[in-house]
C-alpha cells in the first residue's frame, strides 16, 4: 500500500475556538484517507501556515508512509535548519502523517509507537484565580474530582490605564506568591503534588528567592522560572534551590533539549507535540530522557488535535507523569470545546482513556468549518515593570 498511495493535498486551516486561534492541518491522499495535525506556535499562526504551504509544494505527490524521511527532508532541506515556525509545521505534517499510516493500518498511532505501556493517561489540574481563599476551595474541589497533580497560579500583574500593557513586579508577585504556596501546602497536605508555573518571568535571583521563601517540600516541581537561552543559568539556579524543574515546553528540536537533558539540569520534560518535531522528533527525545530518568510532563495547551497526538504520545512512552489539561473545572477557555470536533478525547474524572480507534481517533467536521469563527489575530499580553520597561510574558 505505501508504494501506492501519494499525498494529494495539505492545507493549513486556522480556525477560532475558545481564546485563540488553533492552527489544523489536513493532510489528504489519492486514496481517500486523510490526517489532521496542528501546530504548536501560538500567537505565530500566519508565519506558520506560510511555511506548511512551502513543504506542501514539494510534498504532494510523496509517500506518506515514509514519515521519517520526509521529517529529514523537511528539516534539512534549507541552509538555516530549524527554528520554531519551521519546526511548528513540522510538526503538524508530522502527526497528520502519522494519524494517515495508523488510519492506512487500521491501528491507532500508539501501536506505531510500539504499543500502549499504560491503559489511561493522567493528567494535571490548573488553577486560575488571585485570591487565596478561591485557591484553596479548588484545590480541594479538584482533590475530590480526582487530581492528584495540581498546578497553582502565580501572582499577575495589573492592566494599566491603556489597556494595552499589564503592569507586572516580579518581586511583588513573588513575595505573594510564595505565601499562597505555603497556604495550599497546609491546606491539601503531603500526600497531593503540587507546582506552579512562572512562565519565565524570573531572573535568576528572583527564582531562588522565590524558591528560598517557602518551607522546604512546598512544591514538587517549578515550570519554566526562567528563560531557557542559557542552560548555564539553569544551573546556576539550581545550585540555589532543590525544587525539581519542569522544562522544555518552548524546545523546538532534541537538539535545544539536548543541554538540558545530558547536563541533568530537567527533572519533568515539558515537551510539546506540536512544536518539537511530532511524534517523529518526541519519541526521540522521550527516548534521550529515560536514559536519564526523566520523566514526560507534556505541554498541551491547544485544542483536541494537540491532545489527541500528546495522549497517544503518552500511551507509548514509559517514562510519562502526568499531561497537562486544560479542561480543569473552572476553567473558562474552552479550547477544547468546539462542534468541529468530531471523537475528541474525553476526560474520565482526571485522566484520557487511551484510545483505540486507527490513527488519532479525531476527525473534523468540515461542513462545520464554515461555521465556526473566524481566524483572529491573538496576541499575548504585554507586561511592563513599574519604570516602563518591558518584560517576559
Amino acid at each position: 500500500m505505501g508504494g501506492r498511495v501519494k499525498i494529494s493535498r495539505i492545507t493549513p486551516v486556522p480556525v477560532w475556538v475558545g481564546n485563540r486561534t488553533q492552527l489544523l492541518v489536513r493532510v489528504e491522499t489519492d486514496s481517500g484517507l486523510h490526517g489532521w495535525g496542528e501546530s504548536g506556535l501560538t500567537s505565530r499562526e500566519r508565519a506558520v501556515a506560510s511555511a506548511v504551504d512551502h513543504y506542501a509544494g514539494w510534498l504532494v505527490g510523496r509517500d506518506p508512509m515514509n514519515i521519517g524521511a520526509l521529517w529529514q527532508e523537511m528539516y534539512r532541506s534549507q541552509y538555516f535548519e530549524g527554528g520554531r515556525v519551521l519546526t511548528a509545521a513540522i510538526s503538524a505534517i508530522d502527526i497528520a502523517l502519522h494519524d494517515i499510516k495508523g488510519k492506512a493500518l487500521g491501528v491507532p498511532v500508539w501501536q506505531l509507537l510500539g504499543g500502549k505501556q499504560r491503559d489511561h493517561v493522567d493528567t494535571f489540574a490548573s488553577i486560575r484565580s488571585q485570591d487565596i481563599g478561591t485557591i484553596v476551595e479548588k484545590a480541594h474541589e479538584l482533590l475530590d474530582a480526582g487530581w492528584r497533580c495540581i498546578r497553582l497560579p502565580r501572582k499577575e500583574g495589573t492592566p494599566d490605564p491603556s489597556g494595552r500593557f499589564q503592569r507586572y513586579e516580579p518581586w511583588e508577585s513573588l513575595a505573594v506568591t510564595a505565601e499562597w504556596m505555603a497556604k495550599v501546602r497546609e491546606a491539601v497536605g503531603s500526600r497531593v503534588i503540587l507546582g506552579i508555573d512562572y512562565h519565565h518571568r524570573l531572573s535568576v535571583a528572583e527564582a531562588a528567592s522565590f524558591c528560598q521563601r517557602m518551607p522546604p517540600a512546598t512544591l514538587d516541581w517549578i515550570e519554566e522560572p526562567i528563560r531557557d537561552e542559557t542552560p548555564e543559568a539553569y544551573e546556576s539556579l539550581r545550585r540555589m534551590t532543590p525544587i525539581p524543574f519542569a522544562l522544555g515546553e518552548e524546545f523546538a528540536s532534541k537538539w535545544q533539549f539536548l543541554p538540558y537533558i545530558e547536563r541533568d539540569i530537567a527533572q519533568y520534560a515539558r515537551i510539546d507535540i506540536c512544536n518539537v518535531g511530532g511524534f517523529t522528533e518526541a519519541m526521540k527525545v522521550a527516548g534521550w530522557c529515560e536514559a536519564h530518568y526523566v520523566d514526560l510532563m507534556p505541554h498541551n495547551p491547544l485544542g483536541p488535535v494537540c491532545t489527541a497526538a500528546t495522549v497517544h504520545l503518552a500511551a507509548a512512552v514509559p517514562n510519562f507523569a502526568w499531561a497537562e489539561c486544560r479542561e480543569t473545572p473552572g476553567e473558562a477557555d474552552m479550547r477544547q470545546d468546539s462542534p468541529i470536533f468530531i471523537n475528541r478525547p474525553l476526560l474520565d474524572g482526571a485522566r484520557y482513556p487511551v484510545p483505540t480507534a486507527p490513527g488519532l481517533g479525531i476527525d473534523i467536521d468540515q461542513s462545520k468549518l464554515a461555521d465556526a469563527a473566524p481566524p483572529g489575530l491573538f496576541e499575548f499580553p504585554r507586561l511592563k515593570r513599574a519604570d516602563g520597561s518591558h518584560t517576559n510574558w
